[in-house]
């Protein structure tokens, strides 16, 4: 059976940027054992940017590990964003394994 892994990347600043990251990510990773998830990617085609869409973000996210729909999480980027930390809690609240997949991310992760 696959492992359905959450990805987790900055998206903000860079956006379109970020966005390419993540699907290079996505394609890298994605096999018969592993399914990559991003659902930003859904919601960004038809949302606007804006605070209700963080607190949209936010739900849809708690659906994915709250269903446990998600095995784990993977790390990726130069820096624990924001939003990431939100989705990193919303992991250890879920007790779904948190995977740093470099050792900046390894190194920020276990100071907080």
């Amino acid at each position: 059976m696959a492992k359905t892994i959450f990805i987790a990347h900055a998206i903000s600043g860079d956006v379109a940027g970020n966005i390419k990251k993540v699907i290079k990510i996505c394609k890298a990773i994605h096999s018969t054992s592993t399914i990559p998830v991003f659902p930003s990617f859904t919601w960004r085609q038809y949302l606007p940017e804006n605070d209700s869409t963080k607190y949209y973000a936010g739900l849809v996210n708690d659906e994915y590990f709250s269903r446990g729909m998600i095995d784990e999480i993977w790390l990726y980027g130069t820096k624990i964003t924001e939003g990431m930390l939100k989705e990193i809690n919303l992991a250890i609240s879920y007790e779904i394994p948190v995977i740093p997949k470099n050792k900046v991310l390894k190194e920020q992760l276990f100071k907080r």
